[in-house]
């Protein structure tokens, strides 16, 4: 089967998915992390081929990062299985009752969304977080991976598929497509696929947008700032500097952009420069806090660029550069007078995706997250926790920055949505337009 002829099936047997209990639906969670922990040595044979092809192509060391599957990346999405199976089942909630007459009762009931496809970067550990994230759901989905990591993807996939299937699941719970053509016909699948992931560069987002009748929920990078305000605390803002960009640089939470309050730039600025040096972190800005920088370069290493005297590799950075993501060890940065500032260059060339604010005043931390339009603002912490598992959901199935549906790391609530079920005794409209009887709403 092609596959329009495959999400036709799922969509077939969506409800049969979300009518299982939460039993199996976790009695399944539970038998794919054991799978997966037993066929360790398997994919990790897999992803080493993956990893010579991909070394062989030429692949930047940012995106090699996000291939690698090891130990340590088996045992977290392992953990986070284990997590998902602690978290409270997402369907069958009632959000809302109420009595419209007497034996009329309404009630708004949490569902799964039904068909979901997803489209993601080549990373491995997605794969797992997103098909697990759709079992706890009930939501059927079909899987893209990353051609660099197809082998690995592979077998994750049957590994997990065959774990869900063998514990009670129906077969069309999960489907993988590997062939690129197959995104095209994805696309066409508007009457069978509910909503569409897309995870990748923002070239590739517009495209899925622009090429399908699907919605559409995700983000199209991460372009995340950190502001040090004037009464930061250096012992805590320089680490947080540092963890934000070099805990894991190729995350779309990673921080891009330094913004740092003129009163104190010139102190904190070649202290900065010095821990980055340290972590071999290349800062690049504009032509004033290039001069600041210039300060903590010695004569080896200062240069001059358009005049201005700068570390030596320092870019001067133009307006129309701010929206950068790097996905490297690389970092904007820019002096700003204040808070207002600092919130309308964020506004402006941010994604809308994670930032974050150090400062011990409240009513200024107060102020940036009020006007800070981001789907996460954070105080005096790093933006990699803009994390679905950090966020105690398990797992997410990407970041959104939409603000239809859902906002930031995507988890079960995420992943549903609800309908409305109305139980009469023979009610019919007429007698309420006609006069004979009269609505009397109570919530129940």
């Amino acid at each position: 089967m092609n596959i329009r002829e495959e999400a036709r099936a799922m969509k077939l047997a969506a409800p049969k998915l979300a009518a299982s209990s939460a039993e199996q639906r976790n009695a399944a969670l539970a038998a794919v992390a054991a799978a997966l922990d037993a066929k360790r040595d398997e994919i990790f044979a897999a992803n080493h081929a993956d990893m010579d092809a991909a070394a062989a192509d030429g692949v930047s060391g940012a995106v090699m990062k996000r291939l690698k599957f090891d130990t340590g990346k088996l045992e977290d999405v392992i953990k986070g299985i284990q997590q998902l199976i602690t978290l409270p089942d997402p369907l069958n909630q009632v959000t809302l009752a109420r009595e419209l007459d007497e034996g009329l009762i309404m009630q708004r009931i949490t569902v799964p969304i039904g068909v979901i496809g997803v489209i993601f970067e080549a990373r491995p550990d997605a794969l797992v977080q997103i098909s697990t994230l759709c079992i706890k759901s009930g939501n059927c989905a079909i899987l893209k991976g990353g051609k660099e990591t197809a082998r690995t993807n592979r077998v994750l996939f049957e590994t997990i598929h065959a774990a869900a299937v063998e514990a009670g699941l129906p077969a069309e719970c999960l489907l993988q497509a590997e062939l690129h053509n197959e995104i095209d016909e994805l696309l066409s699948c508007e009457k069978d696929v509910d909503l569409l992931i897309p995870r990748g560069s923002n070239a590739f987002v517009q495209y899925i947008m622009n090429n399908t009748k699907i919605p559409v929920m995700g983000h199209a990078d991460g372009v995340c700032h950190i502001y040090v305000y004037k009464d930061a605390d250096e012992s805590i803002a320089i680490p947080v500097l540092l963890d934000a960009k070099t805990q894991y640089t190729a995350a779309c939470n990673a921080v891009e952009t330094i913004l740092v309050h003129r009163d104190i730039a010139k102190n904190f600025l070649p202290k900065l420069a010095e821990a980055f040096r340290g972590a071999d972190i290349r800062l690049r800005g504009t032509e004033e806090a290039g001069e600041l920088l210039s300060d903590s370069a010695d004569s080896s290493i200062a240069g001059t660029v358009g005049g201005a005297v700068v570390p030596e590799g320092y870019e001067i950075m133009q307006e129309d550069e701010f929206h950068r993501e790097y996905l490297e060890l690389i970092a904007s940065v820019r002096v700003v007078s204040g808070v207002e500032e600092a919130v309308e260059h964020i506004n402006r060339f941010g994604s809308h995706h994670t930032d974050a604010i150090i400062t011990a005043n409240d009513e200024t931390a107060a102020y940036f997250m009020q006007m800070v339009d981001s789907a996460g603002v954070y105080r005096n912490c790093s933006t990699r926790f803009a994390d679905g598992f950090r966020y105690g959901f398990g797992a997410e199935v990407g970041i959104s920055t939409s603000k239809l549906h859902a906002r930031g790391p995507v988890g079960l609530e995420g992943l549903v949505t609800y309908k409305y079920e109305i139980t009469g005794a023979g009610h019919i409209v007429g007698d309420y337009a006609s006069g004979r009887r009269q609505f009397h709403f109570r919530d129940l």
